[in-house]
């Protein structure tokens, strides 16, 4: 496995701290950000209402590499879902209605970033269940 640099970290961190200013302003509450866990990590785990909202931030320079949503792959969503499964778990909140989103970001350098939000971007997949 390839270990990002120093400079994809740090563009990462400043598309979620974006991403939390965007959500804050749409009227959600931060649960938590980069929830680490021995499975993996969510990047912001917020409320919407009476929602769970799991969300994945891709933060890319440019759109040379695809489009930052692209990134979300089906392992990719499993692992997610394994994460919120065991997130929700740990607090005694499997029986909350929960759902994914993705925001992705194209912070081209010199211009405003491009901040885009998809609702219920994907289902939960694998093992398990959640509910919607």
């Amino acid at each position: 496995m390839v270990r990002p640099g120093w400079l994809t970290l740090w563009l990462g961190n400043k598309g979620e701290r974006l991403a939390v200013r965007y959500l804050k302003k749409l009227g959600y509450r931060i649960l938590a950000r980069q929830s680490r866990s021995r499975i993996g990590e969510i990047d912001i785990v917020a409320l919407d209402g009476d929602t769970i909202v799991f969300v994945e931030v891709k933060t890319r320079s440019s759109q040379s590499a695809g489009h930052p949503s692209e990134a979300i792959t089906f392992a990719k969503q499993q692992q997610l879902t394994r994460v919120a499964l065991a997130w929700l778990k740990s607090r005694g909140m499997l029986e909350r209605r929960a759902r994914f989103d993705v925001i992705a970001i194209t912070w081209r350098e010199g211009t405003e970033p491009v901040v885009e939000h998809y609702q219920s971007a994907f289902e939960a997949v694998g093992r398990g269940q959640m509910f919607s």
